[in-house]
């Protein structure tokens, strides 16, 4: 049996929670491997940060422009109620 087969026996005989926690894993490391090139310096080191730091990867892989500073304080304010146009 070839390690594909064998892996997707195993993945069979998990429970869906236990499944998740495999999918995730997987993604983790294939986060590893995509971020070979990094943009900056950054290095997350939490898990929530490199969640939100995969996040911020694929967003900017598929075209998404990130806000600067002034956009992000002006979506704050505009949100918060606090944003009004001269």
């Amino acid at each position: 049996m070839g390690k594909e087969e064998e892996l997707l026996e195993r993945w069979r005989e998990l429970t869906p929670e236990k499944q998740q926690q495999v999918f995730e894993f997987v993604e983790a490391l294939k986060f590893e491997s995509d971020a070979t090139a990094p943009q900056s310096e950054y290095i997350p080191q939490t898990p929530l940060a490199k969640k939100l730091w995969e996040i911020r990867t694929r967003a900017i892989a598929s075209g998404l422009q990130l806000l600067n500073e002034a956009e992000i304080e002006q979506e704050l304010a505009e949100r918060r109620g606090g944003y009004r146009e001269s």
